[in-house]
């Protein structure tokens, strides 16, 4: 059985068409990477305010004393997520948060709306309100974290 090849005519323009349907995947693969990072973003700051919230709780700090509590974290959150959560990344999504608090993103967020969306215990739809409020990728945040305020 031989196979037949086709030839389709195509029509003025379609390069143009090829073209412009090329331009629209490639925005929306820019912009999926985009929400990505913000999402993430937004997730490692939420995780420092978690861990700033439980150190503050009257937590035994004979047991997590100092380096103690990122490096238990950092054990436990590599073995159950994988890579990415390094004793010293923890240590950045903390400071994160502390140089981050909810006071200096509010812009973005009205203040009733923020203070609701910390007090519910849903991430996933505090990652959604937050996340346009980081429009940097967790890798520039880093390394603003290193530059000293005076």
């Amino acid at each position: 059985m031989t196979k037949r090849k086709t030839k389709v005519q195509t029509k003025k323009g379609y390069s143009n068409l090829v073209g412009d349907l090329g331009g629209i995947l490639e925005s929306a693969r820019k912009s999926s990477v985009r929400s990505i990072n913000s999402i993430l973003t937004a997730a490692y700051w939420l995780m420092g305010k978690r861990i700033v919230d439980y150190e503050y709780r009257g937590m035994d700090r004979s047991e997590y004393y100092g380096e103690g509590l990122f490096e238990k974290l950092s054990l436990d959150l590599q073995e159950k997520y994988g890579k990415g959560f390094s004793r010293q990344n923890i240590q950045l999504m903390k400071q994160f948060y502390e140089n981050y608090p909810p006071e200096k993103i509010r812009q973005t967020l009205s203040s009733k709306s923020l203070k609701n969306t910390l007090q519910t215990s849903s991430a996933q739809s505090f990652l959604n309100e937050i996340s346009n409020s980081f429009v940097l990728p967790w890798s520039h945040y880093v390394m603003l974290l290193t530059v000293i305020d005076f």
